[in-house]
């Protein structure tokens, strides 16, 4: 399919999503690329785009539903700050769901991430985050467990590994370095958010440093593009 075609299929997906209320679900997929005069695989493509923006929600085995104005978390890069201080600042609410907190030991990566000895004991908090009953970040935080033990996060533990760590004056946080890109999800994430396989998602691996240079925590992100909006303001020089 050129680019037109396919540019005219999303439009017509695009009044499709439009013209149907909230959590309508679509078509099977055979049935929608039957009326729209397209393949399968050319309209998982077009369909692709509207999950990133936050349009469709795919549930596997379930089916394809619309989903109504998406609420945006907005937020800067140039200051570290956790989902629920963004979700504050935005008046959108926010909540922790599933909670999976471990004691594990260093692999390879994770050593070298936190400059520890391999098969160190740490500490891996995993959550997801929703906004209503939709989860749109899969977060997974990992920890020396001088710093973060399992029974930190036993109560009154909403989420944020970050807003705990800055009530801790001991550490002296000074810097995170974070990498950024787009990734397809793996099977774990996708069951995570609900998401189909593969499905575009932004990933963050962060850094979180002390004054003394020290990696206190090692960070995996992942965030669904439609519900987040991240800018970055530079200066000309």
């Amino acid at each position: 399919m050129g680019q037109y075609p396919f540019k005219r299929l999303q439009v017509e997906l695009a009044k499709m999503i439009g013209s149907l209320p909230a959590e309508s679900r679509l078509p099977s997929e055979p049935e929608l690329a039957r009326r729209l005069g397209v393949s399968r695989a050319t309209l998982r493509e077009a369909m692709r785009s509207f999950e990133g923006q936050g349009m469709l929600r795919r549930r596997q085995g379930v089916g394809t539903f619309v989903i109504g104005k998406v609420p945006v978390l907005d937020s800067g890069l140039e200051v570290l700050e956790s989902i629920e201080t963004i979700a504050q600042r935005t008046n959108l609410p926010v909540k922790m769901g599933e909670l999976d907190v471990q004691q594990i030991p260093a692999d390879d990566e994770q050593a070298a991430a936190l400059n520890v000895p391999v098969k160190t004991p740490l500490t891996q908090v995993g959550r997801v985050i929703y906004t209503g009953d939709r989860p749109i970040a899969y977060l997974v935080d990992i920890l020396p467990m001088d710093v973060l033990t399992a029974s930190d996060v036993e109560t009154g533990f909403t989420g944020s590994v970050l807003d705990l760590l800055l009530h801790n004056r001991d550490l002296k946080l000074v810097q995170s370095r974070t990498d950024i890109r787009a990734i397809g999800a793996t099977p774990e994430v996708a069951r995570a958010l609900q998401i189909q396989r593969n499905d575009v998602l932004l990933h963050f691996v962060a850094h979180l440093y002390t004054k003394d240079g020290r990696v206190v925590d090692y960070s995996i992100s992942y965030f669904l593009p439609g519900y987040f909006h991240f800018h970055v303001v530079r200066k000309v020089g």
